[in-house]
């Protein structure tokens, strides 16, 4: 029975730790850091953007450009996550409230299963309505 305690104990907090990262949380926690460059690691082939009136669809290159000349502009001072949806496992989506130093953003993102890999495949960030 000890043996058995002693087991758990050091199993448990491996199991916690062994779990994959939730890909929404990971793409949040890119943009919060405004790195354009570690962002555009986890774009799809091609990826709808959106950046307040300009709406393109781009490859990861354009859109690393242009996220960050957005970033450069509207500094980020926190990202929330107000809408979360898990429940399709090919793809995840999640509405965001993007806080910079030129305002609020409206802000979305959705990840397609690709090869084994969550990518993003479309970023939008608009005025809050």
């Amino acid at each position: 029975m000890k043996r058995l305690a002693c087991l758990l104990l050091f199993l448990l907090p491996l199991a916690l730790t062994s779990r994959a990262a939730d890909p929404i949380d990971n793409a949040v926690e890119l943009i919060k850091s405004g790195n354009a460059k570690e962002l555009a690691k986890i774009f799809a082939v091609s990826v709808e953007l959106t950046l307040l009136d300009d709406e393109n669809i781009v490859n990861p290159a354009q859109a690393e450009a242009a996220l960050t000349t957005f970033f450069k502009a509207h500094a980020v001072k926190s990202v929330t996550v107000v809408h979360k949806v898990n429940s399709n496992a090919s793809v995840k989506y999640a509405v965001l409230s993007l806080v910079t130093s030129s305002g609020t953003y409206r802000t979305t993102v959705s990840l397609k299963l690709v090869k084994d890999q969550f990518l993003i495949n479309e970023l939008k960030v608009e005025d809050k309505k």
